[in-house]
């Protein structure tokens, strides 16, 4: 008879044979092996123990870094509970300790001082890091789908350019403007941490990064003259639910629908993920037919919805907003709603939530957030783009946010991804430079509806941002229609008149309301004097 006894973790087997002759004898060769086995275990536990306790800290956390000026900026990591980790930065030579918790994470924050540098950081607990060319200045999230994932430079086929792109690349060498990327990750739970290194711009290293950030930048540092850090967080094709952390929209009730349908999705996700599965068999067949016949390959289909995938709620804010939140901002750029568009009147709801989520997230609830009102394009469904730009439009009711409108700006509606970044990106740097900076004279917005007043047979529209003055571009005022009582809304004529326009159709005899660039592909052509187009709008 015989009886095998394994010893975990080590994969060896030793026969124990039964028998009064050698029981003994097995036994002490037994307990030999084991102690031997048990000392090699234990050293190598303590040398796991000496590599797993050296300090680290966070990509976003490295070389080369801007650091938010004039503020108390996080800094944080990890090392064995309990070690006391100090950090000396270069422009004071102060030490500042913190001690690690349970879990092995430090975080500190330092006073920085007015934008500079370069300096050094000393970072001192289980093990040494030196962090070096670390500058002082303004710090921007830049973030979004795929318009804001847009870069300078043609990369491939889904990535052209933007326009001019190769003469704008000539002005892209500023050393004190630095770039830090996400990588995209769709992630089930919050991540900690993300791949990623700061970079200096330059010709090359701003040819891939985002265009609209990339022009935002460039204003702010040559108006500024201080070091700028840009950090791209963006994925396309994503909602805005997406990038809301889920706790916090299981408490909202502007997310109760979504969430719903989410977990329905979840439910059946095994039985969908088969499903996709063979769906990505027809399209691998459908690329090698393209690839034979030298043709564009078809987009490779969407995974059903389900945990980790990039459509779903929270998978960004998991895996790409999260690792970034202790890391202290100035504040936000956002160019996204081409997929909320068929939830338009949802985004009304959501968009705001999610702007008051991140701003709690990094505990500053004035965080300025300017953002991009997407452009006109060819929507399935007739006006759903024009329904999203309106949801845009009324998030301005929420503090410390700017909108640039985008109406003017689009040669092809049938191009999702208008290629005239560079006035979308400086657009955004007007918001900054007045409302952040202080810059005087600057001219921010375009024309924004504000009122209206009927008078006899007509009906006069007020509007705020102003400044000089309307006109409009091109000829005549375009994209306007009037109604009456039954709603039934014909086009118009529309004259300026001082800073207000006069809408009217001489068949309406009693008006009620005016729509303005009330679709999804309008294009009108009314303007401040500064150049600033005005936001489409509806009364009704």
């Amino acid at each position: 008879m015989a009886k095998e006894d394994k010893l975990a973790g080590t994969g060896y087997r030793i026969q124990l044979k039964l028998s009064e002759n050698n029981m003994v004898f097995m036994k002490k060769n037994y307990d030999f092996k084991r102690s031997c086995i048990t000392a090699v275990i234990i050293t190598m536990l303590a040398a796991c123990s000496l590599v797993c306790s050296q300090t680290s800290l966070p990509s976003v956390l490295s070389s080369g870094m801007v650091l938010q000026q004039n503020d108390s900026a996080a800094l944080w990591g990890w090392d064995k509970p309990g070690q006391e980790v100090t950090v000396t930065p270069g422009w004071s030579r102060e030490k500042h300790t913190a001690s690690c918790d349970n879990s092995g994470k430090w975080e500190l924050r330092l006073q920085t001082p007015s934008a500079g540098g370069p300096y050094k950081i000393a970072v001192r607990g289980s093990s040494d890091i030196i962090l070096e060319d670390v500058l002082i200045g303004e710090v921007w999230l830049c973030s979004g789908q795929s318009n804001m994932e847009m870069t300078v430079g043609a990369i491939n086929v889904w990535q052209p350019g933007v326009n001019d792109w190769q003469r704008e690349l000539l002005d892209a060498d500023y050393p004190k403007i630095r770039f830090f990327e996400v990588p995209r990750n769709a992630a089930k739970d919050k991540q900690n941490d993300c791949p990623g290194q700061w970079q200096v711009c330059s010709s090359e290293t701003a040819k891939s990064f985002t265009a609209a950030g990339f022009f935002f930048g460039r204003k702010l540092y040559k108006e500024l003259g201080i070091p700028v850090g840009l950090i791209k967080s963006s994925y396309g094709g994503t909602p805005s639910q997406s990038w809301t952390d889920m706790d916090f929209m299981r408490s909202h009730e502007a997310f109760k629908s979504i969430l719903e349908k989410y977990d329905a999705a979840c439910n059946r996700y095994p039985q969908a993920l088969e499903e996709w599965k063979e769906r990505v068999k027809e399209w691998e067949k459908k690329v090698e037919k393209a690839r034979e016949d030298g043709k564009e390959a078809p987009p490779k289909p969407w995974e059903p919805m389900g945990p980790g995938n990039p459509r779903g709620p929270a998978s960004l804010f998991n895996g790409m907003i999260h690792p970034l939140i202790s890391y202290t901002l100035q504040g936000v750029i956002w160019y996204q709603g081409e997929a909320n568009a068929r939830e338009a009147l949802e985004y009304r709801s959501i968009f705001p939530a999610m702007i008051e989520n991140w701003r709690q997230a990094w505990n500053k609830p004035d965080m300025p957030f300017y953002y991009v009102q997407i452009a006109p394009w060819t929507y399935p469904e007739p006006y759903i783009g024009a329904e999203l730009r309106e949801a845009q439009l009324l998030t301005l009711s929420l503090p410390n946010t700017g909108m640039v409108v985008t109406t003017d700006l689009v040669d092809d509606i049938e191009n999702i991804h208008p290629p005239d970044k560079k006035p979308v990106g400086e657009r955004l740097a007007l918001w900054a430079l007045a409302k952040v900076y202080g810059k005087k004279n600057v001219v921010y917005s375009g024309p924004l509806y504000k009122s209206m007043k009927i008078e006899k047979e007509a009906i006069r529209i007020f509007f705020d941002h102003t400044d000089g003055g309307l006109k409009a571009k091109g000829g005549k005022l375009t994209d306007f229609e009037i109604a009456g009582e039954d709603n039934e809304f014909v086009p118009a004529q529309a004259v300026i008149e001082d800073s207000t326009v006069i809408v009217r159709n001489d068949a309406v005899k009693e008006p009620k309301n005016v729509r303005f660039g009330w679709s999804n592909t309008a294009r009108p052509n009314l303007f401040n004097k500064a150049g600033l187009p005005a936001s489409t709008f509806r009364t009704d």
